[in-house]
Formats: structure tokens, sequence, C-alpha cells
């Protein structure tokens, strides 16, 4: 058994999990998974999120509006997500981000509700899980300026903002967002044979800027790829990592425990 697993992104509220949560969750401690963060996507999906978390002590929260549902949003949304952002098993703010690849709102719209939210971060002194599929450019623009700002004001939040999540992006764009003391999600793709520009930038990436997650039930790693994802096939990407930092796989599990307990201030 691989122990100081952590699983930072997983949708346990889709219905990918109606009819087995409980197996689900018991492999996943089996495996020696410590801690799960279950990020909303909406309001409803924020709300079973933290009702999720209220139920188990090694799950926990981000709430949010993702790009895909940000036509969701309305003039109470704010509010309500803001009631959600100060319960006591709420670590972050996310899934929220832009994405150009889907498409489903316009550019502006998804910016402008995307700085909303990392203003809500802001004040409730929240990290934040970024979702960015084709939009690198100006999500790094706005998370730069963000991050900038929170030195400028002395906010502890600056030294850690969040988490880049499932980076798909080359070692170039991974030093720029480690450089403003981001984290970057690795998740299953990295054990794909051909997925080159994500090895090499595993490579290079410090391992202290390093996350594992699922984004289950997407994205299942290599013996599984193209079934249900779960937080149990997290043990396949911390051995990946290992492979490719030339490290012990206990390294690997030290080192990206204490990176998300440093992140979310979850008990280590």
């Amino acid at each position: 058994m691989i122990s100081g697993l952590t699983d930072t992104h997983c949708h346990l509220y889709f219905q990918d999990f109606t009819k087995d949560l409980d197996q689900v969750l018991s492999r996943a401690w089996e495996q020696g998974v410590k801690h799960i963060l279950i990020p909303g996507i909406d309001l409803d999906s924020s709300r079973q999120a933290v009702a999720m978390a209220e139920d188990h002590p090694n799950l926990f929260a981000a709430v949010g509006v993702h790009p895909n549902s940000s036509l969701t949003w309305d003039n109470g949304t704010a509010d309500e997500l803001r009631k959600l952002a100060l319960h006591p098993k709420t670590v972050a703010i996310g899934e929220i981000g832009l994405d150009y690849y889907r498409d489903r709102a316009p550019k502006e719209h998804q910016i402008r509700i995307f700085k909303a939210q990392l203003a809500l971060a802001k004040e409730c002194n929240k990290p934040v899980v970024i979702h960015n599929r084709q939009a690198i450019e100006d999500t790094w623009a706005i998370l730069k300026a963000w991050q900038a700002d929170l030195v400028y004001k002395n906010s502890p939040l600056a030294a850690r903002p969040g988490v880049l999540h499932s980076f798909d992006e080359s070692s170039i764009w991974a030093e720029k967002a480690v450089d403003k003391h981001f984290y970057l999600g690795i998740s299953g793709p990295v054990t794909f044979r051909k997925a080159i520009v994500k090895h090499e930038m595993v490579k290079q990436a410090p391992l202290k800027n390093l996350l594992i997650e699922t984004d289950a039930p997407f994205l299942a790693p290599h013996p599984y790829r193209g079934r249900r994802n779960e937080p149990a096939y997290t043990t396949y990407i911390a051995e990946k990592i290992a492979e490719l930092k030339n490290t012990t796989v206990e390294n690997v599990l030290a080192q990206t425990f204490t990176n998300a307990a440093a992140l979310f201030c979850w008990p280590s």
C-alpha cells in the first residue's frame, strides 16, 4: 500500500459515482489516500461538495462557477458563493477560469465571472483552483495581475495563490506559474506514453510545486485510460512522477502531501 496520497481534484458528486460512492471511497482509503478535494462547477454542485465534506473528515470542498457554467451566474451568485466559501470545510475557490475550447459562454462573460471569483478568493483568503483550456494567455494575464495585487496588498494569499488544475501547458508556462507561487496539478494523462510535453514539464518543474489529482470521473491514467477515473488511481500518477523525476515514490508522496497541506491548510 502506498501512503500519503492526496487527490486534489475529484468531482465525487457526479452521477458516475451515484451507485458505488461508498466503495469508491473505501478503495481510496485502502490505497492510502488521506484527503480528497471536491471542487464545484456551479452553485448546486458547490453546495453538494460542501455537504459531502461535512459528512466525512477526509473530504474537503472548493466552491465556484466553472467557465462552462458561467451563464448560470446571476445577481445572487456571488453572495451564495461567499456563504459557502466561509464554511469550515471549504478550503478553496474553484473550479474557476477560462475555457475557449467548449465555447459555452462568450469570452467577455467568462472573464468577468472569473475576475469576480478571484475577488471573492482574495476577500475570503482562499486559494483558487484554476481551469484553463486553450486560454492560457488570457488566463495567465488575469492571474498574474491578481497575484501582483495580492503582493501589493501584503495578502498572505500571495504566497499560496492556487493551483493550475490538470496542467496541460509547456515548461515555459510552468516556469511562469511557479515563479508566482502557483502549484501545478498533475493528472492521469501524464501516464500516457505519448504525453511528451507533459513528461518534460514534470521533469523540469520543482517537486515542491506539484500536486496529484485525478479530475475523476475524467482523465483516468494508464492502464485505466478511457474508463471511469477514481481517487484510488492517484497511485499511478505518483509512480509516474517518481519515474520522470528519477526519485522514489515515497519522496513524491511526502512532498506532494506537504504541498497540498500548505496550499489548502487542511490537517496533515
